[in-house]
């Protein structure tokens, strides 16, 4: 009963997964990672197998968070319940993956300085839920969504391995970085300045001393250097920050970066064939996006288009809202890539 729970018409299934692929991670986080797996209304009275979504979370999201229950909002998964009970949307089983690190998040990425998160999504985690659950285990009834970070990974894994994954809906992903990174560096380089003399060492010490009253300040410079952690991380793992004390740019490591954003990676031949092998593409945005994403989202439209994804493929909406409140758009998403992967 609202405001506190609902009583759901399919069920969910929480377990721990032993990954390989974390295990001695550079961050030591752990290997042991939570798997949400959400089974539609009639799994267990059909043998009937079903397409399957997976969600990533933004940056700091952990899985335990998507129970999350603020005032007249439901959580994701009774949202996603409601959805697949009303008939609103064909069954799929959806997954719920968890990519988080002492940074706050992984990009979904393999990389030196954070882990290979991006191997453990597609070499572990679907290999798994494809031998656990009656998936149908084909990309082209395989799909990915998220939110922010997630809506990033959900953008950059299907163009990494389009053989894994047939479908995507981002909200407000990462991308158009000029737009929604470049401009938060003169401000972190002045923080780190003034209250760090501008080592990223001293920050995590003082970070360190206070365990439960960290800033969003804070937040904002562990942002930056978990981004940097993913984007551009040396083999031994030392993190290069893309900006100088100043806050300009220092372009050959900027230039990594930029390597890793959806916008410019699709105007590569081989991403764009792989955006273009997808059987449906959601992109979606609020206008009033803090980060910009609404632009980074129109950006990652039209790059579609000029990659010669069809129209009947692409949804492309921008509306109104902020970075934030906008659960009630997942389930819309995930009925639409449900119906496109049957």
């Amino acid at each position: 009963m609202l405001p506190w729970s609902a009583e759901l018409a399919g069920r969910l299934e929480q377990t721990t997964y032993e990954s390989e692929l974390l295990r001695g991670n550079p961050l030591g986080d752990p290997h042991e990672r939570p798997v949400l797996v959400y089974l539609p209304p009639g799994y267990d009275e059909s043998d009937q197998r079903y397409p399957a979504i997976y969600v990533t979370m933004g940056y700091t999201g952990h899985i335990g968070m998507w129970f999350n229950r603020t005032p007249f909002r439901q959580p994701y998964p009774e949202l996603l319940d409601a959805l697949f009970a009303t008939g609103d949307a064909p069954p799929a089983i959806v997954v719920f993956v968890d990519s988080w690190t002492r940074y706050g998040g992984s990009q979904c990425l393999d990389s030196p300085g954070t882990g290979q998160y991006h191997s453990y999504l597609c070499e572990e985690i679907v290999p798994w839920v494809d031998a656990t659950y009656r998936t149908i285990a084909d990309r082209d009834h395989r799909g990915i969504t998220g939110k922010s970070s997630g809506g990033y990974t959900a953008m950059v894994t299907p163009l990494l391995r389009p053989d894994v994954f047939g479908a995507l809906a981002t909200h407000a992903g990462d991308a158009a970085f000029d737009l929604c990174y470049r401009p938060e560096f003169p401000e972190r380089a002045r923080t780190l300045r003034d209250k760090y003399d501008g080592s990223y060492d001293k920050f995590f010490e003082s970070v360190a001393t206070r365990t439960g009253r960290t800033t969003n300040e804070d937040l904002h410079l562990l942002e930056i250097y978990g981004y940097s952690s993913a984007y551009s991380a040396e083999p031994d793992g030392t993190v290069l920050l893309p900006f100088d004390d100043l806050g300009a740019i220092i372009p050959e490591i900027w230039a990594r970066w930029l390597s890793r954003d959806p916008v410019e990676m699709v105007r590569e031949p081989q991403y764009a064939d792989a955006l273009r092998s997808l059987r449906a593409v959601w992109i979606d945005a609020g206008k009033q996006d803090e980060y910009y994403l609404d632009l980074g989202a129109t950006a990652f439209h039209r790059a579609a288009q000029e990659a010669g994804v069809p129209d009947e493929r692409l949804h492309f909406e921008l509306f109104e809202g902020t970075h934030g409140g906008i659960e009630y758009r997942y389930p819309l998403a995930v009925g639409w890539l449900a119906e496109r992967l049957q």
